[in-house]
């Protein structure tokens, strides 16, 4: 059985960490946190990389994926302060320049389809930077966000695939696991995270069971549903199931 990896997810507004809810990002309000200050986004980094024993920090930079700016330079902050954690950045990256941009980060590049237009503009960007990105296909409320031939035809997916349920993040309603099933039978053998509504442990073992190779959580952290003991006891169940 493969390791199921628990990343953890950054959200950046207005120069400070969020706390990102039901996908409405203009009523985002910096995140209270036992763990940190807003305002300190490597303090709080540190912090939920310590929690969860990750190798790997999602951030998204929302001002970038809203066209109002970018935290490029808190990100070249994070990737120095965290020599050896890897960075999976979506700043909402339409096209090659964008992603250009960003490179001297040494970041892995996630492309979220809300952010582009058509899906030539995917086939341009994997024939760009190859198996290298992620591919966050990205619902709503009311369902695909993006062009609909991606979210239709897996054969133009890359090894590793989110399925990002933006109208559960940070609601408590629990993730959407018929969804999460479903992209996981048309992904074959590529890796697919689950993220949006993980609230706690139990969650996390549902996204396991639908075969999800992963989750990006962040709430379920600040609010200490889940902690260092609760992953340690979900990792040791996780292997028990493999001898």
């Amino acid at each position: 059985m493969n390791d199921f990896a628990i990343i953890p997810a950054l959200d950046l507004k207005g120069g400070a960490v969020v706390h990102a809810r039901g996908g409405a990002r203009a009523e985002y309000r910096p995140i209270e946190t036992p763990l940190g200050a807003a305002d300190d986004p490597v303090a709080l980094a540190r912090a939920l990389l310590a929690v969860t024993g990750s190798s790997v920090l999602y951030i998204a930079d929302l001002d970038a994926i809203e066209g109002v700016g970018n935290h490029f330079d808190v990100c070249r902050d994070l990737a120095s302060a965290l020599p050896g954690s890897e960075l999976w950045i979506d700043a909402g990256f339409t096209n090659v320049t964008d992603c250009a941009f960003w490179l001297p980060l040494g970041a892995t590049l996630v492309i979220g389809t809300e952010s582009l237009s058509f899906a030539e503009d995917w086939q341009e960007l994997r024939a760009s930077f190859g198996g290298s990105l992620v591919l966050s296909l990205d619902y709503g409320a009311e369902g695909r966000r993006g062009p609909s031939t991606l979210f239709a035809e897996p054969a133009h997916w890359p090894e590793r695939i989110i399925a990002m349920s933006l109208d559960r993040v940070g609601t408590g309603h629990g993730p959407d696991v018929a969804r999460l099933r479903d992209v996981v039978e048309q992904a074959g053998a590529r890796s697919v995270y689950a993220s949006g509504g993980m609230r706690d442990i139990g969650d996390l073992e549902a996204a396991a069971e639908a075969g999800a190779g992963g989750a990006l959580i962040a709430s379920a952290l600040h609010r200490g549903a889940v902690g260092q003991k609760e992953i340690a006891a979900f990792e040791g169940r996780r292997r028990s199931l493999s001898d």
